[in-house]
This record gives C-alpha cells, sequence and structure tokens, in this order.
C-alpha cells in the first residue's frame, strides 16, 4: 500500500497525473485489496489501464529522462536459475519489481515502481549491495512472474512426494 502512495504522490508531482484521479485510483486500489486481489491493486495499473487517464509510456520517458535509467525488456532474459528459484513472488508483485541478474556486488533490478521511494529502499535492504536499476511495463514485469509461478507449480507437480 505504501508502494502505492509514494508511486502516487510522485506522478502527481511529475504532473502526470490529477491529484482528482489519483484519489480515485487510491478508492479503487483499497477496494481491489480489501478483496484480496492484490495483483490488480495498483495505482499504475488502474491509472493506465483501468482508468485511461495516464500512459506507462509518459512514466517511463519521465524516469529515463530524470534519473538516466534503460529500460530492460525480460521477455528474451535469460534470468539466472538461482535468482528465479530465490524470488520472493509476493513482494515481486507488491512492488512491481523484480531482480533479474548479479554481477559480483551489483544487483540488476527491473520496476515499474521506480517512482516510489519505498520501493527501493525495500529493495535496497532485501538485496544488499548496489541496484543497477531499470524500468520496465507492469506487463513485462506480469509476463516474467506468471511464468516464475508456472514453473514452480511445474516443479512441485513433479517433485517425488516425501
Amino acid at each position: 500500500m505504501r508502494a502505492n502512495r509514494l508511486l502516487g504522490s510522485a506522478l502527481v508531482e511529475h504532473n502526470l497525473v490529477k491529484f482528482e484521479d489519483l484519489e480515485a485510483a487510491n478508492d479503487r486500489v483499497l477496494e481491489l485489496a480489501g478483496q484480496g486481489d492484490f495483483r490488480q491493486a495498483s495505482v499504475l495499473g488502474i491509472l493506465a489501464l483501468e482508468k485511461k487517464v495516464l500512459r506507462e509510456e509518459d512514466v517511463l520517458h519521465a524516469v529515463m529522462e530524470e534519473h538516466q535509467l534503460g529500460v530492460v525488456d525480460l521477455h528474451h532474459y535469460d534470468v539466472p536459475e538461482d535468482i528465479r528459484k530465490s524470488l520472493d513472488l509476493g513482494m515481486c508483485w507488491a512492488s512491481w519489481t523484480v531482480p533479474y541478474d548479479k554481477e559480483e556486488d551489483f544487483w540488476l533490478v527491473a520496476t515499474a515502481y521506480y517512482l516510489s521511494p519505498a520501493v527501493r529502499t525495500a529493495w535496497e535492504k532485501k538485496l544488499g549491495g548496489t541496484i543497477i536499476w531499470h524500468v520496465t511495463t507492469m506487463d513485462v514485469i506480469a509476463d516474467f512472474l506468471d511464468r516464475q509461478q508456472a514453473e514452480r507449480d511445474e516443479h512441485a507437480k513433479t517433485k517425488p512426494v516425501s
């Protein structure tokens, strides 16, 4: 919830959405969270996909320009198995963020929620080391996380029962 609130505030500060639209989106986030639909309880998703008052590409461009971040598409990126297996999928969904590689003490992390300081702080604490941030779309994050869940489900089915 904090990640959504802080992202929403940043979107208003960057003049990407109006305060009234953010308030309506926040109400919808609370409604969806109350129903247990945490995947859909995303202020960015609601503003861009449901309310259509924001284009996700405008957010990406703002982050790229202001913070000089690159964009990554995880569809064709081979994420190392040890990273895939250790991912906290709940945290990834809650923050719309995925660590996707590690080189020595440097983590490569893709996020749709870079403008939320709560997201950056949470991942910095969790991962330790230095993070090289990249932005991406919610669709890329969702597709990646869905594939990871499917992989885990398949592994659980084929795992011998002890």
